[in-house]
């Protein structure tokens, strides 16, 4: 497995590059949906990591946001997104990172997260453990939401919804210690991992903004599951990950 996740970080790390170069220079701004942004570097982004997966891997099958699915009969498939937080990014507010996983007949066995602006390198592989910048690390042991720090998001259909995440916002600010909403699902992922927040919940995000995150959070030691505590897909339509210690709190106030 280490030839892909090795072909994962320089996929990344390019694509981070690009970032860096273009910062507050996101070129043109193109529109998926009524707050949905594509930028010219999405594209950019995403056309480098295929092209270094497809230079190692040129059977492979790729599920990417932009492009969409390129399939092939391999058991194969990397997941991709350019850039998680792409609203940041046209802001110049440096929250956003590149996601690339590899699902291997079904299952997810790669996963790695880059944030350029802080060269932070989270990275996994399946039954390795978790890692940030080759350093090992584990989810938070906080037992109790008054002393956690959760994070969300809402969906590109939050003017258009009543599944609009408004009533589980207000009511973890009740009870937990903080709760933030940082604008990229694939980094809160990894710092749920990292111990930095203690959960996360978010409706219809897609493969791509949480396949790599997922697997980051099962490998330090953490539980991801739906928001009603089953079992969980990365095609699910909404995701709970946690530190563990507070899941059985937050199935809870979710329910409420």
């Amino acid at each position: 497995m280490d030839h892909f996740l090795k072909t994962a970080v320089k996929a990344a790390k390019e694509a981070g590059q690009i970032m860096l170069k273009r910062r507050g220079n996101p070129g043109e701004i193109d529109y998926k949906g009524r707050i949905n942004l594509v930028t010219e570097v999405d594209l950019l982004c995403e056309e480098k990591i295929i092209e270094v997966i497809k230079d190692n891997y040129p059977d492979h099958s790729i599920l990417a946001e932009e492009r969409g699915e390129i399939a092939t009969d391999s058991d194969y498939k990397w997941i991709i997104d350019p850039i998680d937080g792409t609203t940041n990014f046209a802001h110049d507010f440096p929250f956003y990172c590149s996601s690339i996983a590899l699902e291997i007949k079904g299952n997810i066995q790669i996963g790695v997260v880059y944030v350029p602006v802080l060269d932070e390198l989270f990275t996994v592989q399946k039954g390795k453990g978790a890692f940030l910048n080759d350093k090992k690390i584990h989810v938070s042991k906080a037992d109790m939401l008054k002393t956690s720090m959760l994070a969300t998001g809402f969906a590109y259909d939050v003017h258009e919804t009543d599944m609009d995440n408004v009533n589980h916002f207000k009511n973890f600010l009740k009870q937990a210690r903080a709760v933030r909403r940082p604008g990229s699902a694939a980094i809160d992922l990894c710092y749920v991992a990292a111990g930095r927040f203690d959960g996360f919940w978010e409706f219809n995000l897609h493969p791509w903004d949480v396949a790599a995150g997922v697997l980051l959070i099962q490998e330090a030691g953490g539980r991801v599951t739906t928001m009603a505590g089953e079992n969980y897909s990365i095609y699910s339509d909404n995701i709970l990950a946690s530190n563990r210690g507070i899941h059985r709190d937050m199935v809870n106030i979710l329910r409420l």
